[in-house]
Formats: structure tokens, C-alpha cells, sequence
């Protein structure tokens, strides 16, 4: 019973990280050293952080995903869009 309660807090904590990409994921890359990252880090890095506006969470970010159809949104978008955006 312990292990299994241990296991789901666990999993929990785990699914509390910062969403790659998003701001506060950007600032920790940002003070990490390069050397510690890995090719998915550089390369989203350098697709979500370079420029304000592909920064997940941002407010150039939102205003630009809310004039795109939702039709045609990702679930990824729409998921982040609402963790960021809305609530």
C-alpha cells in the first residue's frame, strides 16, 4: 500500500515539470550550461526561445494562436493555450 502511494506521488511530481518551451523552461535553459544540454534541448531552444513570439506562453504567443482557426490548433497547442493563456 506504502510503495504504491510512494509510486503515485511519484508520478505526480513528475507530471508537475515545465512544459519545453515555455517560458520559465526557457529562463532555466538559459542560466543551465550548454554543455548539459541535449540535441532536443538546443534544437527547441533555439525553435521556442530565440524570438518572443515562438515562446510558448507568451503573450505574442497567445494573441497569435487565438487569430488561428481552432480548427486548426494541435492538441498540443490547445493544451498549452489553455494552460497559459487561460487559466
Amino acid at each position: 500500500m506504502q510503495r504504491s502511494l510512494l509510486i503515485g506521488c511519484l508520478l505526480l511530481l513528475g507530471a508537475c515539470s515545465v512544459e519545453p518551451g515555455s517560458e520559465k523552461w526557457c529562463e532555466q535553459k538559459k542560466e543551465q550550461s550548454k554543455s548539459e544540454w541535449t540535441s532536443s534541448d538546443a534544437i527547441t531552444f533555439a525553435s521556442n526561445c530565440l524570438l518572443e513570439s515562438n515562446t510558448i506562453g507568451s503573450e505574442a504567443w497567445c494573441e497569435d494562436l487565438s487569430e488561428k482557426p481552432k480548427g486548426e490548433w494541435t492538441a498540443d497547442e490547445a493544451a498549452s493555450y489553455t494552460k497559459h493563456c487561460i487559466i
